[in-house]
């Protein structure tokens, strides 16, 4: 296997509505310099990948309630992520964030603002939506359409 430049890890619990839009997402990437890697809640378990293809870019997504619009993404800065509420993992993800980054260039957390988090996999439609037209900033590699939270 030929080390891949971008690493793509979605995070989400796909039996909780919106919380498994990251997993979703993951799920769905497909970019030819890309290795993308449907994480679950455990992204930890995940980290060796990262020490092992060093990518230029890791972009880790999940659902992140930011008190935006339902659907809405935003950049979160890795100084904000411990004061959101990422509970749905088993260890905090600034964490792994300052572990991971020892092993990339650069690391960019997307957090999504999910409508319904409750045990259901249905996606909510705005929610969705934001999926493809993210999926389509990384194929793209545009991610200065990124915005910062």
């Amino acid at each position: 296997m030929n080390s891949k430049k971008y690493i793509l890890m979605g995070i989400g619990n796909t039996l909780r509505g919106d919380d498994g839009i990251g997993s979703i997402i993951a799920q769905n990437f497909k970019g030819h310099d890309w290795l993308s890697i449907d994480c679950g809640v455990v992204p930890e378990n995940f980290t060796s990948i990262i020490k092992k293809n060093k990518p230029n870019l890791v972009v880790l997504i999940d659902a992140v309630e930011m008190d935006l619009k339902s659907g809405e993404f935003r950049i979160i800065s890795p100084d904000r992520i411990s004061a959101l509420h990422l509970t749905t993992h088993s260890m905090p993800l600034s964490f792994l964030i300052s572990y991971l980054k020892e092993y990339t260039q650069e690391l960019i957390f997307i957090g999504i603002q999910p409508e319904v988090i409750d045990y259901s996999n249905s996606l909510s439609p705005n929610v969705l939506k934001s999926s493809e037209k993210i999926i389509k900033i990384l194929k793209d590699k545009k991610f200065k359409l990124l915005k910062k939270l």
